[in-house]
């Protein structure tokens, strides 16, 4: 069993910033790719940012430059620093990992989803 939770989002204004994190446990062996992505009602889930194991990252056209995507390895916890916020960026945050488990089973583990809301 593998859990992901994630913490962090809120109520901001235009401009601020907020710290998004996530953390995996369980039977864990390895983490491949980490990622951030986001969702408003009545639209797809859009990938916001990804790093892979190695430490590359990849961001969607519309936060680069103002989101950072890291991750700790050794603590399986990856983090969505989000900065210069608009209110095009209100959605709800969900953060995903593909995980190699103690069993050998590979699967994508999805954590419970944050709100995000930045007010103009």
């Amino acid at each position: 069993q593998v859990q992901v939770v994630e913490s962090g989002g809120g109520l901001v204004q235009a401009g601020g910033s907020l710290r998004l994190s996530c953390a995996a446990s369980g039977s864990i062996f390895r983490i491949n790719a980490m990622g951030w992505y986001r969702q408003v009602p009545g639209k797809q889930r859009d990938l916001v940012a990804v790093i892979t194991s190695g430490g590359s990252t990849d961001y969607a056209d519309a936060v680069k430059g103002r989101f950072t995507i890291s991750r700790d390895n050794a603590k399986n916890t990856w983090y969505l620093q989000m900065n210069s916020l608009k209110p095009e960026d209100t959605a709800v945050y969900y953060c995903s990992a593909g995980v190699w488990t103690t069993r050998s089973i590979y699967g994508d583990y999805w954590g419970q989803g944050t709100q995000v809301t930045v007010s103009s």
